[in-house]
């Protein structure tokens, strides 16, 4: 039993990751706005209806190793120990994360420059990132002393510490000679300044 979920979970991580790939190939060679979702699911050879088992629409399927990554982000800050200052502990998790995409796959580099050329990307993004932060400033409170202000000063916290990746990633697509995690590290610092 559990060899037959191991192996229809697989299935199903490659085609939402061969829908994604599919989804990224597209957006590079037609732009966003030419891609469609059969154009997608054709490309992945899946069905119009398999998609829609996987993603909502083809912004969706454009962000999903974007949405893994802020994921995955969130595991990190859980990781840290929990009498750690937040500040630290999201930085540390942002350090670690930038480490772990050392040698980036080139598709999520050209996703992010295809974003700053297309506002309802951006947007689709931002709109991703929101829906998290939620979760980051839940983690962020347990980290600091109850007090009245506790739920604003870890909102400013958590919206703070998500704008300055973005800034640092799209920073980082104009400059990728230089490792990702120096450049996550310099911007986080400059918050403190």
């Amino acid at each position: 039993m559990d060899e037959t979920v191991g192996r229809r979970e697989r299935k199903k991580i490659a085609t939402r990751e061969a829908l994604h790939r599919a989804a990224l190939r597209l957006a590079a060679e037609l732009g966003p706005d030419r891609v469609t979702v059969e154009a997608i699911a054709d490309a992945a050879d899946v069905s119009r209806r398999t998609f829609s088992n996987y993603f909502a629409n083809k912004e969706e399927a454009l962000f999903h190793a974007d949405l893994l990554r802020i994921r995955r982000l969130l595991e990190l800050v859980h990781a840290q120990p929990a009498d750690e200052a937040p500040w630290t502990a999201l930085t540390g998790a942002a350090e670690q994360l930038a480490r772990e995409s050392d040698g980036l796959d080139p598709l999520w580099l050209a996703q992010r420059r295809l974003i700053r050329h297309h506002p309802s990307l951006a947007a689709h993004q931002i709109a991703a990132y929101g829906t998290v932060e939620q979760e980051f400033i839940a983690e962020i409170s347990r980290r600091l002393p109850e007090a009245p202000e506790t739920p604003l000063h870890a909102r400013v916290l958590a919206g703070t510490f998500l704008h300055t990746l973005r800034a640092a990633t799209q920073y980082w697509t104009d400059h990728p000679e230089r490792p990702l995690v120096d450049v996550v590290r310099t911007a986080l610092g400059y918050v403190l300044r």
